[in-house]
């Protein structure tokens, strides 16, 4: 057995660390934290190269006593406890007392600080756990701490840091999250010397919400209070046309204190039920005031978790506060209408951003297509789309140069004896037939349209039923893989630009992305501030590529950020062409589908569309005599 030996106190502080700090946001929280704990009404936080070479946290706070600064550094020295029973009632921010050794552990920590009492300021320096030196300095009253060369002694834990701005775009979401957590606070972000983010403190959570996420998002949002027993609920909710398809726009606090709580997400959620489209997230800022004696927040190093002795309680009161708010608001969508635009049902996203319901709720409207009898709408022709479709309504007059189509009368084939012998061939060899190709689509019979959803055709002894919108996605599909392989892809300018409001991480997002968006057809350039202009966009996606398609394209790309590969945003803009296809209940020409289904039967697997439904089924002409009795 191997001999069992006491790890070294170095090796204890470093191990203890990194149930602290993983990586430099950690830092920030920490500091910025015992900041606040420490009264101070003002914090800066700046950080170089992500907070991997440089983190300054600088606050107005109380500061710490000169002899008492050796003692903070070590482990399990806190302040805001004394005793066991005191984490009962833990009302700080901090109280562990791990955050600064296990900083110290890992870093080159530097401290220069300076209580009212005192008439100059002590500036010490601790380099992984080890005491460098001391002296007093000029400075005025608070605290400021620099970390530098963050896990300089724990290279195997440095390597697994993301890039610069990747450490800092989690840094940037930490900040905001504890700006909005503490209204009351002046917090200001620097990152690579350029400030980012800057609060007034003047305690006004609206305001707030308007500096971090913008115009659009504060004009729709819904007051929320309601207090029952010992749990009271303030902030503010986000109206139903603001969603994102990801849950980082649920913000909630306890006691002040940023957690991430699984209940407090589906109390937030199931309120919502029946105001939000599936598979979409709410805006809400909520600071949730709880009776110390009902929380436990002494469950991770970190922080981030709790737990409730009245789960139930707190699970229903959000969900029947959200459900209340909601109720009985103005929350119908507003749409603007142009003189080349039908009525189209919207919701909206932050910054004015729309996105049009889905099938089967979906009205009528032009689409980016492939069929060429139809000349293009005026704002194309000059554009690189080969062309375009037009969809006809069913109540407007035909354009010109399309024919309505009328039910045509079927001309069945001789009848066979009803003795006959013929074999009906299976499902796998009619495919090896080709019943979709060139040659077999010379044969087809347009019989007509069924519910404006579905095509009717007869070719030989087969009656085959085709789904207009299945088999349009799935041309769009394929067609845009193939440019985007071929890198033929062309743009569309779009006028007015479409304006794009980013925060951090999303801007993140893009800038490593930025290359292969110009490459699909995308022209997309800074506007000042958080905002960018969309000036052109990929053909293919012309009339449905608004806000929401961008958002979308992006959240679904902060999911899976770890992925490096350029091809990821290939398969996300190859899905989302699906939007442009022509919907059920849309009226198409008989010219418009047959281009559409040539079209499709030219592709390898014309048989289902990208998400796996059928586009087409079929059935025998046998079949259909058994059903009428006509053979036995």
């Amino acid at each position: 057995m191997p001999e069992i030996k006491v790890l070294s106190q170095e090796t204890i502080n470093q191990i203890a660390a990194g149930e602290v700090i993983d990586r430099p946001s950690s830092v920030v929280k920490e500091l910025v934290e015992n900041a606040i704990d420490a009264g101070a009404t003002a914090v800066t936080v700046e950080i170089k190269d992500g907070g991997i070479s440089l983190i300054r946290v600088t606050d107005n706070g109380c500061g710490i006593e000169k002899s008492q600064i050796p003692t903070a550094f070590l482990r399990h020295a806190t302040s805001k406890i004394h005793t066991a029973l005191d984490l009962l009632t833990v009302s700080s921010l901090g109280f562990r007392g791990e955050a600064l050794s296990s900083i110290a552990a890992i870093a080159q920590v530097e401290l220069i600080t300076k209580t009212a009492g005192d008439l100059t300021g002590t500036r010490y320096q601790i380099h992984g756990g080890e005491e460098v030196s001391t002296e007093e300095i000029g400075a005025p009253e608070g605290t400021t701490f620099l970390v530098r060369n963050l896990f300089y002694n724990t290279p195997a834990r440095k390597k697994f840091l993301k890039t610069p701005q990747t450490e800092g775009s989690y840094i940037s979401s930490l900040v905001e999250q504890m700006a909005l957590s503490r209204p009351d606070v002046s917090i200001r972000f620097i990152q690579n010397n350029q400030n980012r983010l800057h609060t007034a403190g003047n305690h006004n959570l609206k305001d707030l919400i308007y500096m971090i996420y913008g115009r659009d998002i504060a004009a729709n949002l819904l007051p929320i209070e309601r207090e029952s027993g010992q749990v009271k609920i303030t902030g503010f909710l986000g109206k139903p046309i603001i969603s994102r398809g990801n849950r980082n726009y649920e913000n909630y606090f306890i006691n002040g204190r940023y957690i991430k709580s699984s209940l407090i997400n589906k109390a937030i959620e199931d309120g919502y039920h029946s105001y939000m489209m599936q598979h979409k997230y709410p805006f809400a800022v909520l600071h949730l005031t709880v009776a110390l004696e009902l929380l436990d927040v002494n469950v991770h190093p970190a922080k981030m978790e709790l737990r409730f002795s009245n789960q139930e309680e707190i699970y229903n009161l959000i969900q029947n506060a959200v459900k209340e708010t909601l109720a009985g608001k103005e929350l119908i969508r507003k749409v603007s209408l142009s003189e080349t635009e039908k009525p189209v049902p919207e919701t909206r996203k932050p910054s004015g951003r729309t996105e049009r319901a889905p099938e089967p709720f979906e009205a009528k409207r032009s689409m980016a297509a492939a069929i060429p009898p139809v000349e293009p709408p005026n704002c194309l022709r000059e554009s690189a789309v080969p062309y375009t479709v037009k969809t006809a309504s069913k109540t407007e007059p035909h354009s010109q140069g399309q024919r309505p189509l009328q039910m045509e009368t079927a001309i069945l084939d001789e009848e066979q004896p009803s003795g006959s012998s013929r074999k009906e061939p299976a499902q796998l060899e009619l495919f090896e037939e080709k019943l979709l190709s060139a040659q077999a689509r010379a044969q087809y019979r347009f019989i007509g349209q069924l519910f404006d959803t579905y095509w009717l055709i007869q070719y030989k002894d087969e009656f085959l039923i085709i789904d207009q919108h299945a088999a349009h996605e799935k041309v769009l599909y394929e067609r845009l893989v193939k440019e985007l392989a071929t890198k033929k892809i062309y743009g569309q300018m779009v006028s007015p630009p479409i304006l794009l409001t980013l925060n951090m991480r999303e801007e993140e997002i893009f800038l490593r992305f930025k290359e292969r968006f110009a490459q699909t057809g995308f022209e997309i350039e800074p506007f000042g501030g958080k905002e960018y202009a969309v000036r052109s966009v990929p053909a293919n996606l012309y009339g449905i590529a608004q806000e929401e398609l961008l958002l979308e394209l992006i959240d679904s790309l902060t999911d899976e950020l770890s992925r490096e590969s350029d091809e990821l945003i290939l398969q996300k803009l190859a899905s989302m062409s699906c939007k442009a296809a022509v919907k059920g209940g849309d009226s198409l020409s008989l010219a418009e589908a047959e281009a559409l289904i040539d079209e499709l039967l030219a592709l390898e697997n014309p048989y289902a569309c990208p998400h796996g439904r059928p586009t087409i089924v079929s059935m025998s002409k046998r079949e259909l005599e058994k059903k009428f009795k006509r053979i036995v």
